[in-house]
């Protein structure tokens, strides 16, 4: 199993970005998706989740308004678009896929908001 996040780095206040996360070795379409941040000192927290198979999406509050998750069940990858970046925002991103008792979770790609 494996789930890669890539689209992390350094961005403006205000700016956007795009996190992908490719997966494989399970049942994607069988999966809710979600992203994770953990920011230094804190705990990780929910971002956003995309159930399956109905593709309902839910978000934190922290980022309603500004993010939007999505996936393509036909590459095995769910994504994040991230606009109106904020400092607080900074973090690192990981992508969690979990099915009944069974989750799994990628390495994480870093998102710095700075001037």
């Amino acid at each position: 199993v494996q789930l890669v996040e890539s689209g992390g780095g350094l961005v403006q206040p205000g700016g956007s970005l795009r996190l992908s996360c490719r997966t494989s070795g399970f049942t994607f379409s069988r999966y809710d998706m979600s992203w994770y941040r953990q920011a230094p000192g804190k705990a990780r927290e929910l971002v956003a989740i995309i159930s399956a198979p109905s593709g309902n999406t839910d978000y934190a509050d922290a980022v309603k308004g500004r993010a939007t998750i999505s996936r393509d069940n036909d590459s095995n990858t769910v994504y994040l678009q991230m606009n109106s970046l904020k400092f607080e925002d900074t973090a690192v991103y990981y992508c969690n896929a979990q099915w009944l008792a069974i989750t799994y979770w990628g390495q994480g790609t870093q998102v710095t908001v700075s001037s």
